[in-house]
Order: C-alpha cells, then sequence, then structure tokens
C-alpha cells in the first residue's frame, strides 16, 4: 500500500479474501470519487482499456499500488523485472497475466493525501512516462500485438502506393519499395522482441 495515508488498512482483510478465492494477486480497484485529478482518472481509464485488450482480461486499475500478492510467484519477477519506481503495479500486473496467474480486483475508495505528503509525479515529465507505460504493457504482455498492426499498415500502404504508381505511370517507384521493407522489418523486430519476451519468463522459471 502507499505511504501517503490514501488507503484504509480495514480494506487489506477484501484484498485477502479474494486470494482465498483462487487469485495470486488481489488489486484494490479505485472508483472516480478516488482518482486525485480528473486528468490522472481519464489516463488511468485509457490504461485499463488498453491492457484489458491487449490481455484479453477485464483490468479494472492498472496502476493501482494497493495490492495482496502471493510471496511465492512474485518472487519469480522481484529481481530481473520489477522496476524501481511507481511503474511496478504497471509491470507486475502484466507479468502475472503473461503467465497465466489469476488477477483479481476489488472495489476500494482511496482517500486524499496527507496535508504533508506531496506528489512525485509531474505532469509534463511524468507525462511522457505514463505514455511510455502503455508501450511497456505491450512489449511486457505480446509485442507482436503492437509490431503486427504497425507492419500490417506499412504493408498496405506500400502496396496501395504501388498499385497506384503502376495504373497511372507505369512504374515502381522508390516510396513503394521503401513502405514494403519498412513492413518486412517491423515485422520481423515483432517476431525478434516476441521471442525474446518469451525467454525472459521462462528465464524467470528456472
Amino acid at each position: 500500500m502507499d505511504a501517503d495515508g490514501q488507503h484504509d488498512p480495514a480494506d487489506i482483510p477484501r484484498l485477502l479474501a479474494k486470494l482465498e478465492t483462487g487469485y495470486e494477486m488481489a488489486a484494490g480497484a479505485r472508483g472516480q470519487g478516488s482518482q486525485a485529478s480528473l486528468g490522472r482518472g481519464l489516463a488511468n481509464a485509457v490504461y485499463n482499456r488498453f491492457a484489458s485488450l491487449m490481455t484479453g482480461h477485464r483490468i479494472d486499475d492498472l496502476t493501482s499500488g494497493f495490492r495482496a500478492v502471493r510471496a511465492e510467484p512474485f518472487r519469480r519477477f522481484l529481481y530481473y523485472l520489477l522496476p524501481n519506481g511507481f511503474s511496478y503495479p504497471t509491470t507486475i500486473t502484466m507479468a502475472f497475466f503473461r503467465s497465466g496467474y489469476p488477477v483479481g480486483y476489488v472495489p476500494i475508495t482511496a482517500g486524499q493525501r496527507r496535508a504533508e505528503s506531496q506528489s512525485h509525479l509531474r505532469p509534463l515529465r511524468d507525462g511522457v512516462r505514463f505514455l511510455l507505460i502503455m508501450f511497456k504493457v505491450v512489449t511486457l504482455y505480446s509485442p507482436l500485438k503492437l509490431f503486427f498492426p504497425v507492419s500490417a499498415a506499412f504493408l498496405f500502404t506500400g502496396a496501395g502506393y504501388y498499385l497506384y504508381t503502376y495504373l497511372s505511370m507505369g512504374r515502381f517507384t522508390n516510396m513503394s519499395a521503401l513502405l514494403l521493407t519498412a513492413a518486412i522489418i517491423v515485422f520481423m523486430m515483432g517476431l525478434i522482441s516476441e521471442q525474446i519476451t518469451a525467454l525472459n519468463y521462462r528465464e524467470g522459471d528456472r
């Protein structure tokens, strides 16, 4: 749980009870009234939706730091995967889903920070970092889900441009070659990233 007074210790038994129903991790899902600001609330909604699409599982609060987790699976990722910083909830959530561990959510209400507690987040600096979380979600779960649509976009654009130039000018242009080559390169990068991700998770099993 966070140390700024937002989380109610009375919710801990509810998280533990969720674990007893068969989940390996139970996270507190903050409601609309628990968000620090409208901007953060919208950002978290985007993260939750995006991560749910990537994993095929409903994720109610990707970035919540209030959670209970069984020690044995958590230790798998502690030394080689988890970062030092506020993005650990995102990382551990995606790692659990990627490894097939069930994750459950318990609705909670997060209070206001104590007066002496200051947020370490800065809108400009951390806004970019939060956007990177969305890419981290993909790379932690299935990189090919990001690389394949980009590759397909290059492929169809290149093929369409080639068809246009062939019909209008009767030739194959450098731009068509560049777009089609980019499609192949991006797809191969996705395959390599997918294999690296799989190897990392297998390494954690040892």
